[in-house]
């Protein structure tokens, strides 16, 4: 599979891909009631998030996916020993994924907004690329969607400047569809990319709608499902299609989330070898 000019290549991990060897979580939140304490609900891990630049050079991928509930402090020291530690490595992080918030809901919007916007200082601490947002979790009414894209071009302007780039995903119950997720790309004017999902439309309908949205995609999760004999590969196969038939040419993050394998790195190298055969034979096809 040809890379282009991608820096670094063109596959990331997602340190949710690997949530049981890192065991616990620190679910940052803007809600008051809730706590960043840490918590351990897939087990208390057997390693640091320090480690994992480091394992993924050893494995041949060159970029990182961050989720804000792997860091276990956001003190400027913390901040600055996982910089260094993908530095060393030579590891690029791509993007800070800030896991929580609702630009979209009618009673903190605003509250959530603001506390977004302060990730964009620890993702440029972090030397994130970019930084990926929840567009919304409430219904895609007419009303929600503007109240969406109305805090998203605020926060738009708050990145300028800060060397970050702000996405957001067709994710949750406010981008259900391309209709929605075309809407408010339209209305930010490129302001905010998007990071397409494989997995978090439905088949089959998400075949079609995977073709329409990756077009205008910058970052894409490749999320593979596995079922009681393995990788369901004709449905990796099919949206990795979609992708390709739209046009996409970006850096896939592989997106491991089944218990199938006991080693999360198995599942995560199993469908990084599918998409460089699915590239292959699509390159020997047309000679």
């Amino acid at each position: 599979m040809s890379e282009g000019n991608l820096e670094n290549g063109r596959f990331a991990v997602s340190t949710w891909s690997l949530h049981r060897l890192l065991g616990a979580v620190y679910p940052h939140s803007p809600d008051p009631e809730k706590s960043a304490t840490r918590k351990e609900p897939y087990g208390p891990g057997r390693c640091s998030l320090l480690d994992i630049p480091g394992q993924l050079a050893e494995r041949g991928v060159g970029r990182l996916e961050l989720c804000s509930f792997h860091l276990s402090s956001l003190e400027r020291t913390h901040l600055a020993e996982m910089r260094a530690a993908l530095q060393d490595a030579g590891v690029l992080l791509q993007t800070l994924l800030v896991e929580d918030g609702d630009p979209s809901h009618p009673e903190t919007a605003e509250r959530d907004i603001q506390w977004i916007a302060g990730w964009i200082e620890i993702a440029a601490a972090l030397g994130a690329k970019h930084m990926r947002v929840i567009a919304g979790k409430q219904a895609p009414t007419a009303e929600n969607l503007e109240r969406a894209a109305q805090h998203l071009g605020w926060l738009a302007k708050q990145v300028k400047d800060s060397g970050v780039r702000v996405v957001t995903e067709n994710w949750f119950a406010l981008l259900p569809s391309p209709r929605e997720t075309n809407w408010l790309l339209d209305t930010l004017q490129g302001d905010v990319g998007l990071n397409g999902d494989l997995g978090n439309w439905a088949a089959p309908e998400k075949y079609d709608g995977l073709c329409d949205i990756m077009r205008r995609a910058e970052l894409c999760h490749a999320k593979a499902d596995f079922n009681g004999s393995g990788l369901d590969r004709a449905d990796y196969g099919k949206s990795l299609e979609a992708c390709r038939a739209a046009g996409y040419r970006g850096p896939y993050t592989l997106i491991y989330d089944s218990p199938f394998f006991t080693d999360e790195w198995d599942g995560i190298l199993l469908q990084k070898a599918f998409i460089e055969e699915f590239h292959q034979q699509k390159q020997r096809a047309v000679g």
